[in-house]
């Protein structure tokens, strides 16, 4: 006599190797109801709040303050962050406070970190190709590596070994400036950015950006992605907000040892440069002709001596044979 096959209890799902149940294969959206008659349920999208990037954590501006950002046809994307002039100060603080951890790391290891960030970033290619260009998004990466590999070659290439008259060895040694301003090109909202602040940092510089005001998004995912790299909190500091309230506060702080004023008109960056001054800040400025039809693809937006804008030259003498 055959024994009386188990019954299954009712409503339970039937589970098999290799083939999902009835209820694992049905969308998540097809098991909410609005009159427990099984309609489709009608849902409000989740909005991504953007913020201020400081000291490794993402603050609201101190003001409460947003502004909004449309796409090219006039859409509103978002509101971000009004930064002010106190959120400037917090991020150059935050900035002057990483200078000695990520200075003193080694060319190696800071070259590991940004390989790292680009590791990271491919892996949110499509959430950076919503945002820009597709081929802005993948050249954007492709910058973090390249710069990578240089952070233990760059010395090679901008010291040297000065031939002197005497018994001395005569070496000199490039090292970072400290903290860098950088004012982001307005219209290459991710690769320009990439461009200016990968070759500030590979040095051991670390940075306060104050990013496009028009099209800050991608820069804000960036942040995202820096903070669950292994660069330190600090090392990257972003800014967003409206452009006419900032630019003077970063300029002109004495904390700020550099100040990369390529993402303003030329007109607008002997303004700045003026600003500078005070405390002898070193200032890259744009193009004569400003970025209107700059090719960040060219060879010119990707050079080891962009590294070099923002370093010192130090001189050490060495007695032979000692």
């Amino acid at each position: 006599m055959s024994p009386t096959p188990r019954r299954r209890p009712i409503g339970t799902a039937r589970l098999t190797r290799g083939r999902a149940s009835a209820l694992e294969a049905r969308p998540a959206a097809a098991l909410s109801t609005t009159n427990g008659k099984g309609r489709l349920a009608e849902r409000l999208e989740v909005r991504k709040t953007y913020k201020l990037y400081i000291g490794g954590q993402f603050p609201r501006t101190e003001s409460g303050r947003a502004y909004e950002v449309f796409d090219a046809r006039g859409r509103l994307l978002a509101n971000a962050c009004r930064a002010t002039r106190k959120d400037i100060r917090d991020a150059v603080r935050a900035a002057r406070k990483a200078v000695p951890d990520w200075a003193g790391k080694t060319a190696f290891n800071r070259g590991q970190i940004l390989y790292r960030i680009a590791e990271l970033m491919e892996g949110r290619r499509e959430q950076f190709v919503a945002e820009v260009m597709a081929a802005e998004g993948v050249a954007a990466i492709d910058r973090w590596v390249w710069y990578a590999g240089w952070a233990d070659k760059f010395s090679q290439l901008i010291g040297s070994v000065n031939p002197v008259n005497g018994s001395y060895f005569n070496f000199s040694v490039p090292e970072p400036t400290g903290v860098v301003g950088i004012i982001a090109p307005e219209s290459s909202s991710l690769l320009g950015l990439v461009s200016r602040l990968a070759p500030v940092i590979v040095s051991g510089n670390t940075a306060v950006v104050l990013s496009s005001q028009s099209r800050p998004l991608p820069a804000v995912t960036l942040t995202e992605v820096l903070a669950t790299s292994d660069v330190p909190g600090g090392v990257v500091n972003l800014i967003t907000g409206l452009r006419g309230e900032l630019v003077q506060h970063l300029a002109g702080h004495m904390d700020v040892n550099g100040l990369d004023a390529f993402g303003l008109d030329p007109a607008q960056a002997a303004a700045i440069e003026q600003l500078g001054t005070e405390n002898v800040k070193r200032v890259s400025r744009p193009p004569s002709r400003g970025l209107d039809g700059y090719d960040w693809l060219s060879p010119a937006a990707q050079s080891p001596y962009l590294i070099g804008q923002f370093l010192e030259t130090k001189t050490v003498w060495h007695p032979i044979g000692a």
